[in-house]
């Protein structure tokens, strides 16, 4: 049937009228329509848990080499001084917050944080207009 989420309720519907002898497991599994290895994958997680859904956080996909303390840094330095270059920013990342990263892991964060060219130039042209 390919995967679907069974909601909590449905679940917890399920064990009630197994563990109550209400319904046959066959017609259980019929009327809930999911599958036995759906339902003893539940019934383990709510004989080991005390709960029919897992709660464990879930990360998906690689850490993250710069942390949001980092990527403030970038864009407090950025906006002292929009005319960084990436390897100068890769160096004063090094100094300053003692982390060691390729200038398109920069590169990537910078975009992630909306900063665009276009962004950069009008800041410094504020600059410029302030001075």
């Amino acid at each position: 049937m390919g995967f679907r989420k069974i909601s909590r309720d449905v679940k917890l519907a399920a064990i009630r009228l197994h563990e109550r002898d209400l319904l046959s497991l066959h017609n259980i599994l019929d009327s809930c329509g999911f599958s036995e290895r759906t339902w003893f994958r539940i019934l383990k997680l709510w004989r080991e848990t005390g709960d029919v859904v897992n709660h464990r956080p879930t990360s998906r996909g690689r850490l993250r080499a710069l942390d949001h303390e980092d990527i403030d840094c970038l864009l407090r330095l950025i906006r002292q001084n929009p005319d960084y270059f990436l390897d100068e920013l890769t160096h004063l990342l090094a100094t300053n917050q003692f982390i060691s990263v390729h200038f398109t892991t920069i590169f990537r964060e910078l975009k992630r944080a909306n900063v665009s060219y276009k962004k950069l130039k009008r800041i410094a042209m504020e600059r410029n207009e302030t001075l």
